[in-house]
């Protein structure tokens, strides 16, 4: 019989805990929330100051009597659930069902899976916070007075199986927001002079770009100003006029949040936020090591902070100091003060001990959760380390009254770049020049250049526009990120987010009919009430009374005063085989799909294949845009399972000058680079350099 229950939210997590229990403790797993609101129903009583209605989750009741039945046996009952709001919520429930008091000593938390943390908390009992309850509970509420009041409404005035959120408008609402700033923008022309120079008898060529005439800085606007340019560099000596030596110290980057977690796996791994979450909560949980059993990799997953435990901080000093030296060695950085919007309870995310080399551990791991992890480990490993260290020169140059600039840096002490890479550390230095010294002009080059518009956000620069505004909370981006792209609001186009017109058309009714909801700063607004009722500094019903006290009228008024807006499903190419009509494009909660206009009388739907533009290098068919089965995007051939050719890069339509093949995209923005699979990018570089230019010059014109 087991003396003390611990109850978790995972059965991966209840595997790691129970490995570091004596003898006396069973572990249980509630597979997360036991009650919830009915998806059948509103579920909140709007006349009885907003009161919950909760039911147990469909298929959850044999569950619920298993946990009653091993707590009657145990003698002590402790709550282990996640360190969050959520986490908070289903132990308040669960004490509900199992008799406990939330307000006895049953509570027990820990930020990673060790067996030093568990056994503090056990020693650390504390009651429910219920204060953290009445939050999680205030969120759920509104979002589905939200979701359940307005999705209603878009079905009667759009089509049948839409959804709106209170975040997940006001995020789409962005998206859109953004490309109609793209679409307005009119681009502007300059030019810019530069001239490769040399220092006489060097072979080093360096580049000159001109900065000011006469002293003031200009700016370059048409050719023929271009060209008056030009003639004055052509007329005179390059001299130099002053030059300016100095270091320039690269400060390590902070432990990881959630926002910033999800940003860089975006960044540097290619990895949505949605997979990123996944995989740190399998590292989180705990994952099986060769000669070590189920071991929790990295601290908890969900937080706003980047402070470190002060046994991590000593940690990381022990580490530096044994592999690199007392002089990698940096102050701390994981002490910066929070925001006022900032969650501190919890740690950064880190690995729950450095000694945990990814490398040695490499073989226990899949390549997602290896990467993550290492991205995790050598974050929080730099951030303990010293700057980088870059020398520089920076140097003017004059030809008659123009000044022209130059600088170069090399890396004098690599610091935490060491084992964090801080960007590419080319050696761009200039060479030995002393002032008045005269240079040899190899070439000007005078170019026509365009201001561009802003970008389309990818999830990365999304997520982190959300964070800098205050809208959700780190742990709701990845899924409402996921609900916008599955509802088919926005699609994903080269990796960026576009709004699709079915999302024009939603978030003009919202901005129409409900300004508050798809305001950034209403949203923004909410999120610090939820975190004084957090704090306790607030009472949550009062809240939802604010609120639905504005809200109500809103919606009353819209039911009203909107008209029914004619949604059109675009068509496609493909012709159904059953009644000759030309089948259109429909989006479902699997993504898009393919079905004949003539429903209900001819049902045909097929699978919708998104052609890239470029051909199949081993068959010629032509290359589609798919899915794995853990939602990341890869590409293969049209004519599967005939030919099995697949590529995780996209195809595009640029063919390879050497043997006229399909080329492939790596990377986006400045990073982007074409390779053709039998000749490698250097051949390819050429030809796409001269049609991006064609491309970029016809769209401009």
């Amino acid at each position: 019989m087991a003396e003390t229950l611990v109850i978790v939210e995972s059965p991966s997590k209840a595997k790691t805990i129970k490995k570091y229990l004596p003898k006396g403790y069973e572990v249980q797993a509630t597979m997360g929330h036991l009650v919830d609101l009915p998806k059948s129903r509103l579920g909140v009583d709007l006349e009885n100051n907003f009161e919950p209605d909760y039911i147990k989750v469909r298929g959850k009741a044999p569950l619920i009597n298993s946990l009653i039945k091993e707590a009657k046996k145990a003698d002590t009952v402790l709550l282990a659930t996640d360190p969050d709001r959520e986490g908070e919520a289903i132990a308040w429930h669960v004490a509900n069902f199992l008799g406990l008091d939330p307000k006895d000593d049953c509570r027990i938390m820990f930020h990673s899976i060790t067996k030093r943390e568990i056994n503090e908390a056990i020693e650390n009992k504390q009651p429910v916070n219920l204060d953290l309850v009445d939050s999680q509970q205030a969120r759920r509420i509104v979002d589905r007075i939200v979701g359940y009041s307005i999705s209603p409404f878009l079905w009667k005035k759009v089509k049948k199986g839409l959804s709106a959120g209170r975040v997940q408008s006001v995020v789409t609402r962005m998206i859109c927001d953004r490309e109609d700033e793209i679409k307005a923008f009119v681009p502007e022309e300059y030019w810019t002079l530069t001239i490769d120079a040399k220092k006489k008898g060097s072979p080093e060529v360096f580049k000159a770009l001109l900065h000011s005439e006469d002293g003031k800085k200009i700016r370059v606007a048409n050719a023929e100003e271009a060209a008056r340019l030009e003639k004055i560099a052509e007329e005179n000596d390059l001299v130099v006029s002053k030059i300016k030596k100095s270091q320039r110290q690269s400060r390590p980057p902070l432990p990881f949040t959630t926002s910033t977690l999800q940003q860089t796996a975006y960044s540097q791994l290619g990895m949505t936020s949605q997979r990123t979450m996944r995989v740190a909560q399998q590292l989180y949980e705990g994952l099986p090591i060769k000669g070590r059993g189920q071991v929790g990799l990295i601290t908890y997953l969900r937080t706003d902070s980047t402070r470190l435990a002060p046994e991590a901080v000593a940690e990381a000093a022990d580490f530096i100091d044994k592999n690199f030296g007392d002089s990698y060695h940096g102050a701390s950085r994981g002490a910066k003060k929070p925001k006022k919007n900032v969650q501190d309870a919890h740690e950064a995310i880190r690995p729950s001990s450095l000694l945990n080399d990814p490398e040695e551990i490499k073989d226990s791991l899949d390549k997602d959760q290896y990467r993550l992890y290492k991205l995790i480990w050598t974050r929080m490993l730099a951030s303990q380390m010293a700057p980088a260290v870059y020398d520089k020169t920076n140097a003017e140059m004059q030809a008659g009254p123009l000044t022209f600039r130059a600088g170069g840096e090399r890396l004098n002490f690599p610091g935490f770049t060491a084992v964090y890479r801080d960007r590419e550390n080319k050696n761009t230095m200039l060479p030995e020049m002393e002032e008045g010294e005269i240079l040899e002009k190899k070439k000007i080059v005078k170019e026509q250049k365009f201001t561009t518009p802003p970008t389309r956000y990818n999830e990365g620069t999304l997520i982190s526009k959300l964070e800098e505004n205050g809208i959700g909370r780190p742990s709701t981006y990845a899924p409402t990120i996921s609900t916008i792209k599955n509802r088919g609001y926005v699609e994903v186009e080269n990796r960026y987010l576009k709004p699709t017109e079915l999302g024009y058309i939603v978030t003009n009714l919202m901005k129409d009919h409900f300004q508050d909801i798809v305001d950034v700063n209403f949203t923004a607004d909410m999120e610090k009430g939820l975190d004084e009722v957090a704090s306790g500094t607030r009472n949550w019903k009062e809240l939802i009374g604010e609120f639905y006290g504005d809200f109500k009228p809103e919606l009353d008024a819209a039911q009203d005063a909107a008209e029914k807006v004619e949604l059109k499903d675009p068509e496609s190419d493909e012709i159904c085989e059953l009644c000759g009509r030309r089948m259109v494009i429909k989006t479902g909660r699997y993504g898009k799909f393919l079905a004949c206009p003539g429903f209900p009388e001819c049902k045909n739907t097929k699978p919708f294949l998104e052609k890239t533009g470029g051909k199949c290098p081993k068959c010629g068919g032509d290359m589609i845009k798919r899915q794995s089965k853990k939602g990341r995007t890869f590409y293969s051939c049209s004519n599967y399972p005939e030919c099995d050719y697949m590529n995780w890069d996209l195809p595009v339509s640029i063919q390879c000058p050497v043997c006229g093949k399909t080329m492939f995209q790596k990377g986006l923005g400045k990073r982007k680079k074409y390779y053709c699979e039998d000749h490698g990018p250097q051949e390819a570089g050429k030809q796409t350099d001269s049609k991006e230019t064609q491309n970029g010059d016809a769209a401009k014109a």
